[in-house]
């Protein structure tokens, strides 16, 4: 096995030791619930803006309708859920993207606590378990960039806006990075 390999192997074993233990698993489902309520807010997906009742609507061909994409990594709604002051607008695609990030972030940080708990456990000192989590968090939100220019009223040139298609796939290789680097800090001492 290479180096790679190893990695790989040593990230594996820390991920399912850290969702093996309760508060792992906790910091897990927090963090992605989380991740993803924030995300599908930035994309305004998630808003509070209803009329006080309760409706939905599907459109007519939800599967055509939810692979149109409106600008990349940002798909169409296929259904708009109201519930009192919610809004919903159910993008399949979105959700499934905001939760594969979510995944990525909640699993780092479910590693985190097992540094963080244990520093003897890690190589890598008491704090920075929790704060190698913090630059793929970071670079998680880079994925509404387009909607935060909107939001803040920025004007953005062409090449500006060109540039953020590159931020998903880049938040997504920081977020790989960093679960790999948390991951293979984590020394398991066999049982």
């Amino acid at each position: 096995m290479g180096w790679l390999g190893s990695l790989f192997a040593r990230t594996g074993v820390a991920v399912r030791g850290a969702l093996g233990r309760r508060d792992g698993r906790a910091v897990l489902l927090a963090a992605t619930g989380l991740y993803l309520g924030t995300y599908l807010w930035a994309l305004r997906h998630l808003t509070l803006s209803g009329t006080g009742g309760v409706d939905v609507f599907i459109v007519d061909d939800p599967v055509r309708t939810a692979l149109i994409r409106r600008s990349p990594f940002l798909f169409e709604p296929v259904a708009v859920v109201e519930a009192g002051a919610i809004v919903y607008l159910l993008s399949p695609v979105n959700v499934a993207i905001g939760l594969a990030l979510g995944l990525l972030v909640g699993a780092t940080l479910a590693v985190s606590v097992v540094s963080w708990r244990g520093p003897d456990a890690c190589r890598i000192g008491a704090g920075a378990g929790t704060t190698a989590g913090l630059p793929g968090l970071l670079s998680g939100v880079a994925c509404c960039g387009p909607q935060l220019l909107v939001v803040i009223g920025a004007q953005a040139s062409a090449g500006l806006v060109a540039a953020l298609q590159w931020m998903v796939p880049l938040a997504v290789a920081s977020l790989v990075g960093t679960l790999l680097w948390v991951g293979s800090r984590v020394r398991i001492d066999p049982a």
